[in-house]
């Protein structure tokens, strides 16, 4: 005798089944993996370092939009034309008021490839997908973490002393910005100049025992004339 659940099963409206208990369990399983995975990047990996919310809500909810946009269409026949769709889209997004910074565009785009990655990798074992979502952990964690690359930070600087702003007296100048600032400088760069102000803007890079968050992506250009 059929029970309750299967009858609600085997019900359909307007030819669409009311509940596919096979579908649903791996649609919920898979998205609490994918949600778990992309929650430890963001937590862990970016946020710590970023202290970003902002960008912390638009990376999970941007997962569970495209995990759930490409899953519930895979059946539709796009496959991989509407993958590379999502990609494209995502891939070239600046808002109006500011670009997003080379960071964050680097965890949005690790983001959608594990989300359209766990979405579609129907075809494939669970190991598969279990080492390959392990790799993305392990790569970024190798990248992120102090031991293997030191962080160079930047910063603008106004300078006064254009006097040694030429070629033949860059060491001098550079120990001169070492000495002023206390900064570990080990390469600068030569803005606009003010001859009318004895004064010029240098881009200087250093060494950082502690990630300045953002300290480069503020610094997107040399004024311009007249700014």
């Amino acid at each position: 005798m059929d029970t309750l659940f299967d009858i609600v099963e085997e019900t359909q409206l307007m030819g669409t089944p009311v509940m596919d208990t096979e579908a649903i369990t791996q649609l919920l399983i898979r998205f609490f993996f994918n949600f778990v995975i992309v929650g430890i990047i963001i937590h862990f990996f970016y946020y710590p370092k970023s202290r970003r919310r902002d960008y912390y809500f638009t990376f999970s909810l941007i997962n569970v939009s495209v995990f759930f946009l490409i899953i519930l269409m895979g059946s539709v026949k796009l496959k991989i034309g509407f993958a590379l769709g999502i990609f494209a889209i995502f891939g070239i997004i600046r808002y109006r008021t500011e670009s997003v910074p080379i960071r964050e565009m680097t965890y949005l785009f690790i983001i959608i490839a594990l989300s359209v990655i766990n979405a579609l990798s129907v075809q494939i074992s669970y190991a598969e997908l279990i080492a390959t979502n392990c790799i993305f952990i392990l790569v970024t964690w190798l990248l992120e973490s102090e031991r293997w690359l030191k962080h160079v930070s930047c910063k603008l600087i106004l300078y006064d002393k254009i006097q040694l702003i030429v070629p033949e007296k860059r060491k001098e100048l550079i120990a001169d910005l070492r000495l002023r600032t206390g900064l570990n400088i080990q390469k600068i760069e030569i803005g606009h100049i003010d001859f009318l102000r004895d004064a010029a803007f240098i881009k200087v890079y250093y060494e950082s025992e502690v990630r300045e968050i953002n300290s480069v992506d503020t610094v997107t250009r040399f004024p311009r004339e007249g700014e």
